[in-house]
């Protein structure tokens, strides 16, 4: 038995094995029926060396699938910033931490067949630990996606359907094939397990900074998976007593992608109907003009008393390059964050977010590597 899920807007639950991917009563995402336990720091060197020492707080244990992912560099690059190395995982991305976790849900489940939909480095993600998980799947992905990461999609295994459309077209092939009897949607969106995987980078930033956090966790933003991740790890060591630290949440978006900055401004919990729509940016893996769970977004951003910023273009192109030539390569969305960081340190605007990034204590992460894109 794996836990189930629960609405968090009515309450519904829904047993895993029951493989339905979203609320059936109001069309959004779970949340994960479980509740973590707690960690102790002092008996962490004594563990595996990868995302599954944290066994205490994940709705998993003993897995069959893992390739070691997870516990990845954290590097200073001045007294005040630092990175953390999340494209050194085995398909090159930060979206190993929550894939392996939903395919090992999967692999216990034995559904007929895994579907997912991406902009290319979760459907790598997924499609590399199906492969290992012995399940078929199929990657539905924007026709705009990276031939290098269609490329290795297809090296794993797995089935492309390449859509025509932007990224919210592609989410709706692929939740049509979900709908199918003996689908298992490996969303990691609308699936819970995925962000419990991706809260190990905030309990790696706890154990590697000896049980303390930092001021301010800089974090890419477009279906918010990370951030979302990070805000239930921060929430868990606090909780536990673990940390009395909450670090403030700086998310980035694309200018030209940028729904949830805009309703931030505006004062808005959620987003309307038909309220953004997408459009091209280099910072593709962020290029989220509708996110399923930007009302959790919104909230976890404000909860941590942090901000939402803008970078453009331009932005992306000069941090990946500056990353470069300091022996960092990695894809034009991994240099997002970066990006905000030069923009905070060369302006004086006074937006909150912006002055998080200018005066306090930094993390950033790099989520993809530059073999994927190229230098855009």
């Amino acid at each position: 038995m794996i836990a189930g899920y629960r609405c968090p807007r009515d309450g519904r639950t829904s047993a895993a094995s029951e493989l339905a991917w979203r609320c059936p009563d109001c069309g959004g995402p779970w949340d994960l029926d479980f509740t973590a336990g707690v960690v102790e720091h002092d008996q962490l060197p004594q563990r595996v060396n990868s995302l599954w020492r944290y066994a205490e707080a994940l709705p998993l244990v003993d897995p069959k699938i893992s390739f070691g992912e997870g516990r990845t560099p954290l590097v200073s690059i001045t007294d005040r910033l630092s990175v953390k190395l999340d494209y050194l995982m085995p398909t090159l991305s930060f979206k190993d931490r929550g894939a392996v976790m939903l395919l090992e849900a999967a692999r216990r489940l034995r559904p007929a067949r895994v579907i997912a939909d991406s902009s290319g480095n979760a459907g790598t993600a997924v499609a590399a630990y199906a492969a290992r998980a012995g399940l078929p799947a199929r990657i539905y992905v924007p026709a705009s996606t990276s031939a290098k990461k269609i490329e290795q999609v297809r090296a794993h295994g797995a089935e492309v359907m390449i859509i025509d459309g932007d990224r919210e077209a592609t989410a709706t092939a692929a939740q049509q094939a979900a709908d199918e009897d003996g689908s298992f949607y490996a969303s990691h969106v609308y699936n819970p397990y995925f962000l419990h995987g991706t809260k190990t980078y905030g309990y790696e930033l706890w154990e590697d900074l000896g049980g303390r956090l930092p001021e301010v966790v800089v974090l890419p933003v477009g279906n918010g998976t990370l951030v979302l991740g990070v805000a239930l790890a921060i929430a868990e060591l606090v909780d536990h007593g673990l940390t009395d630290q909450r670090p403030r949440l700086v998310a980035v978006q694309a200018e030209s992608v940028a729904p949830l900055a805009r309703a931030r401004a505006a004062g808005l919990t959620e987003l309307p109907p038909g309220y953004a729509h997408g459009a091209e940016t280099i910072t593709e893996g962020i290029a989220i003009a509708e996110p399923a769970r930007a009302e959790q977004i919104l909230r976890a951003v404000d909860e941590s008393y942090g901000d939402i910023v803008t970078v453009d273009d331009d932005e992306v192109r000069a941090a990946q390059r500056d990353l470069a030539g300091r022996g960092l390569y990695v894809e034009a969305t991994a240099a997002a964050c970066w990006a905000a960081v030069r923009h905070a340190e060369q302006t004086d605007d006074g937006q909150l977010g912006w002055r998080l990034l200018r005066d306090h204590e930094t993390v950033a992460p790099l989520c993809g590597a530059g073999l994927k894109t190229g230098l855009a």
